[in-house]
Formats: C-alpha cells, sequence, structure tokens
C-alpha cells in the first residue's frame, strides 16, 4: 500500500478481479462508501464478460430456458466504479499490477481477487474433451444445444451428486422427459441433509424418472462412456460434469500463499496473510471459522465481498478492521421449476431438523435465486443495506480473534 497515497497526494486505485456474487457486491460497497472518503480512491472492476452470470440459474440455462440479461456496466452507472472487460492474465504482486489481456497492465494500490471457481475438468481423463461443465454461461448454452439434437431419445450421465448434479439432472428430466437422465456420485443425493429432506429430494428424483446411481467413483470420460473405478461403463450420449471445482491457478503463480485447492490464505479480515494489500473473497479464499474452512456458495460469497469492501475503507480511514464471521442458514435445492426442498441449518452448515418442501419450497428457492441483483440496486444507494448476515455465534469463534 502506497502510504503517499492515503496522504491524499495521489487517489488510491482499488481493483476488483471477477464479477461474481462477491466481486460485485465488493465493487458496489467499495464504490458507495469511499465516496465519502477525504481522499481521492478509484474503484475498477474487472471482468470477461460484461453479463452478469446467476451462476444459481446455468442449470435452466443448460436446458435451453431463458434467463435474464444483467448488465454488469448498467448496474455500476452512477457509481463512480470503472469496468474494463478483459481477461486477467497474471497478477504481481510484488510490482502491485495485473495483466488484462496479456497487453495491458493495471496497476493497483489495494487488490480485490474475486477469480470464483470452475468445473474440475482436470481431475479425470476425458473430462475436458468430452464432458459438458456449467462453469458459465457459454458452456452451458452449449449443452442445451446438444440436448436439444439428441432428438427423442439418449441417455445423459450426470456425473457428480452434489447439489448442482441433483439440480442439473431434475431440470434436464423435466425439460426433457424423453431422454433417460443418470445421476452417478460417491455419495447419496442430498447426503448432507436430514433423513425427511433427503427422503424428499430423492422422491422428486425418481417421479422425474432420474436413475441414481451412488457410491460409484468415475474414473474416466469416454466420449459414449462414464467408467468407473471398477472398470464399469456405463453408456452416455452426453456427460455433465459437476464433480468438484477448481480455481484459477493465477494466484499461486504470482507468489500469494494459497492451501492445497490454490485458494488464498487470508488473515480474519479477508487479507491475504502473505501480502496484506490483498484481500480475497468468494470461492478465491480460503476463509477459516470456527467450524472449519467455509465452502463456496452465494449465500457466504456476497457478505465476504461486503466485509472486504468494509475492512478496506476502515483501514483508508486509520482503523482497524474487524474480523469476518459467517454461519450458514439454509441449502435450497431446486427439483424443477415448480419443485423444490430447502434445508435449514445450523452456523456450521450441519441440518436442523426443520425442512420446507414442495412449492412453497420453490418460491423459496427462487426469492433466494432472484434477489442478488436488486440487492447490489439497494446497496448503490445505502451500503450499510447489505450488511447483514448470520454471525454464527459460537460456531464461528476463533479463539484469539477480535
Amino acid at each position: 500500500m502506497h502510504t503517499n497515497e492515503i496522504q491524499g497526494t495521489a487517489p488510491h486505485h482499488i481493483v476488483v478481479l471477477g464479477a461474481g456474487y462477491a466481486g460485485m457486491a465488493a465493487t458496489v460497497q467499495l464504490a458507495a462508501r469511499t465516496g465519502r472518503l477525504k481522499n481521492p480512491v478509484v474503484v475498477t472492476l474487472v471482468s470477461a464478460q460484461e453479463r452478469f452470470t446467476e451462476r444459481l440459474r446455468l442449470h435452466m440455462t443448460a436446458t435451453g430456458q431463458e434467463v435474464a440479461e444483467l448488465s454488469i456496466p448498467e448496474m455500476l452507472e452512477g457509481t463512480g466504479a470503472r469496468f474494463v472487460r478483459g481477461w486477467v492474465t497474471a497478477v504481481d504482486a510484488d510490482a502491485q499490477t495485473v495483466r488484462i489481456d496479456d497487453d495491458r497492465s493495471l496497476p493497483y494500490d489495494t487488490l480485490v481477487y474475486a477469480l470464483g471457481g470452475v468445473a474440475d475438468t482436470a481431475a479425470f481423463p476425458g473430462v475436458e474433451d468430452h464432458a459438458y461443465t456449467l462453469s458459465g454461461p457459454e458452456e452451458a448454452e452449449a449443452l442445451a444445444g446438444r440436448l436439444a439434437r439428441l432428438g427423442g431419445n439418449g441417455t445423459v450421465v450426470v456425473a457428480g451428486s452434489g447439489l448442482t448434479g441433483v439440480e442439473s439432472a431434475a431440470e434436464i428430466a423435466e425439460r426433457h422427459p424423453e431422454l433417460d437422465v443418470l445421476l452417478v456420485g460417491r455419495d447419496e443425493p442430498g447426503a448432507s441433509m436430514n433423513p425427511k429432506a433427503r427422503a424428499y429430494l430423492r422422491a422428486a428424483l425418481d417421479r422425474l424418472g432420474v436413475r441414481v446411481r451412488s457410491g460409484v467413483e468415475v474414473a474416466k470420460v469416454l466420449p459414449d462412456a462414464v467408467v468407473s473405478a471398477d472398470g464399469e461403463h456405463m453408456a452416455a450420449d452426453v456427460v455433465l460434469w459437476t464433480s468438484g471445482t477448481r480455481v484459477s491457478p493465477l494466484a499461486a503463480a504470482a507468489g500469494l500463499e494459497v492451501d492445497a485447492r490454490g485458494r488464498i490464505v487470508t488473515d480474519t479480515a479477508l487479507r491475504s496473510v502473505s501480502h496484506p494489500d490483498v484481500y480475497a473473497v468468494g470461492d478465491a479464499a480460503a476463509i477459516r471459522q470456527g467450524y472449519g474452512v467455509m465452502h463456496g456458495t452465494c449465500q457466504g460469497g456476497m457478505p465476504t465481498g461486503v466485509h472486504a469492501a468494509v475492512s478496506i475503507v476502515r483501514v483508508l480511514r486509520g482503523k482497524r478492521p474487524k474480523p469476518f464471521r459467517f454461519g450458514y442458514y439454509h441449502t435450497p435445492v431446486s427439483l424443477g421449476r415448480d419443485d423444490a426442498v430447502v434445508q435449514f441449518t445450523r452456523p456450521d452448515d450441519s441440518p436442523r431438523r426443520i425442512c420446507l418442501t414442495g412449492r412453497a419450497a420453490a418460491r423459496y428457492k427462487e426469492a433466494v435465486t432472484a434477489s442478488p441483483w436488486p440487492t447490489y440496486g439497494r446497496m448503490k444507494k445505502m451500503p450499510a443495506s447489505g450488511a447483514f448476515w448470520p454471525r454464527g455465534g459460537r460456531f464461528t469463534r476463533i479463539r484469539g480473534s477480535r
């Protein structure tokens, strides 16, 4: 951090990399809050796309459904934040610069690293070449086109029985009832839910005609099959890979301290433990709470973006940032357009006894999915409106943190 800039001799440049749920929250909050500072601050958001990706709707895009076109530059209008479209190709943490499209260099005094995760297609042979993913709108649209070309029959194997796999399998089966949909994975679908919610989820998959194979370890993907670790070939006309994610290697290449999965290790204020002028949010960060390291979700991602912005503003004002604390509160899972299950959770993400099912759960899930974009709009005028989330009580306390 350049001290002369804090003293007001030049603008303080804050660069946000990535415009996902966390990156957008950080950008809108920074633009709203830094405008009140005495010294000039320039906030710049870098994203490869001008369109905001509603990751919570990608399984809908993958089945040919129309979703709203949400413009990032339009959301930033009137905030004072700059938008730069381009791919981040390198970060030089020592020189405090970001490389854009290999031909532009962007300097920063404070960096917010919000380059989220994508499907891990390198984990097993054949995934990169033969499987579809939901890493972004282009990938989801490519899958939608392939499903449409299958015509009246075919087998779709969804590899990965986590929540993304469940939502995708249900959506495909509902929109394409003529197709044979097989969901395979290590765990039973809804494994993290209580027995009632898990049973409801499984019954919904049965109703939609989704075949489920749990306890299966996928070893590789072929052009026409998925092969398990024990050598079984499961015929497939289309494979959707939802098993595991990976983050960009840029943080590790920049010399930032990362964990085994490549996520930036942060302190309690969400600063990089190796480079305090870098804040990490969302899927890009390894954020430790009392219950362990947070996993990537929208419900946790947006609060990290808000907290990073608040922390940066506190530092610019000469104050110490406060520790970040977050407790989970729900796991909403869509099961087609008119059905869903919502598992309410304890702050450590373990299931409570209460859950919501059916049409009421579907309405709840839609409210959750639709909420981020109008939330950004409210935060432009009232940044404090975005600073409310469950802190998690005793579940999130870390001994020694303030």
